[in-house]
């Protein structure tokens, strides 16, 4: 795997001499991101997630460790035009136009006018506000502001995007579109690297991701690696079973719904059980109708992890 992104021991200790305290935000992460991947960045509010994105960016100077990015030290100049970045928290000149704003950043580029019409107009066809190009920017929706600043992060033609909390305050709709715009761009080739809280979003998309706690990555990995072996509950579905044997079941299961004949329950722990249980069906008179291992999701191995800690 080809390095996009590389630290070791990388450490940024904020020091208030007000307060004279110390508050390490960065812990010796060790990290990689290869190229053509989406990497997601995991970890409750805190946890280090967007301090680690302005070291990657040159925009803090770490107190330890080092950094690499796009095979170039990060706080230098040579990588900038392959680079395009979304902070959480963007500012735009709301009496801009959608198309006025991207030209302005197309400028800042250095790009040549002929250059920035044609990519301005696939840029608004790929992020889905062509309609409302000519909109100052102060009438867009939470979701089109989102959606025009992977624009502007887009309008160098990047090689790698780093997008803090790209689907934030978005509705369900609106992650939606955030989701698929990734996903094309992984397409196109590109890398990327998104910090996120929404684990439902990040295991949908992500090739591998990272999970940060207290300023250190706590987990890290392929995502069906982490999720693979891991199996918190069997789910039954049955019928016609005679009472004594829902008796027995009931007190087993953390889950046990019943619905005239039928019931559905939930056993916690492997596979191992099944045989038990479905001979325990038989005898009480019952057949089976489904049988579902429950895997842990994305989410419990985050709240695992970070609870650990």
């Amino acid at each position: 795997m080809t390095a996009v992104i590389r630290t070791a021991g990388l450490t940024k200790v904020f020091v208030s001499d007000w307060k004279r305290t110390r508050t390490t935000a960065v812990d010796r992460l060790d990290l990689e991101v290869g190229a053509g991947e989406i990497f997601g960045f995991l970890g409750p509010n805190g946890a280090g997630k967007t301090t680690t994105l302005k070291l990657l960016l040159g925009l803090l100077r770490p107190s330890g460790g080092s950094a690499e990015i796009l095979g170039e030290d990060p706080r230098g100049l040579a990588h900038r035009d392959r680079l395009g970045y979304l902070p959480e928290n963007p500012y735009f000149y709301d009496y801009l136009t959608g198309r006025e704003f991207l030209d302005f950043c197309g400028r800042l580029c250095g790009l040549a006018g002929s250059v920035r019409r044609e990519r301005i107009g696939r840029l608004l066809a790929l992020v889905g506000v062509e309609e409302a190009a000519d909109l100052r920017l102060r009438r867009y929706s939470k979701g089109m502001l989102q959606r025009i600043g992977l624009a502007q992060a887009l309008v160098n033609d990047p090689q790698l995007l780093i997008l803090d909390e790209p689907q934030s305050g978005l509705d369900p709709a609106g992650r939606k579109q955030v989701r698929d715009l990734i996903l094309e761009l992984r397409r196109q080739g590109r890398t990327i690297l998104f910090s996120s809280h929404i684990l439902a979003d990040a295991e949908m998309i992500c090739d591998r991701v990272g999970i940060m706690s207290r300023g250190r990555l706590v987990a890290s990995g392929r995502l069906d690696e982490l999720l693979r072996a891991r199996v918190r509950g069997v789910e039954f579905q049955a019928e016609g079973l005679a009472a004594p044997a829902r008796d027995a079941l009931r007190g087993r299961a953390a889950i046990f719904l019943e619905e005239g004949s039928r019931v559905q329950f939930t056993l916690p722990g492997d596979e191992t059980q099944v045989p038990e249980v479905l001979a325990l069906i038989a005898a009480g008179g019952g057949r089976l109708l489904a049988l579902a291992p429950q895997r842990e999701t994305l989410e419990d191995v985050f709240l695992r992890e970070v609870q650990a800690r």
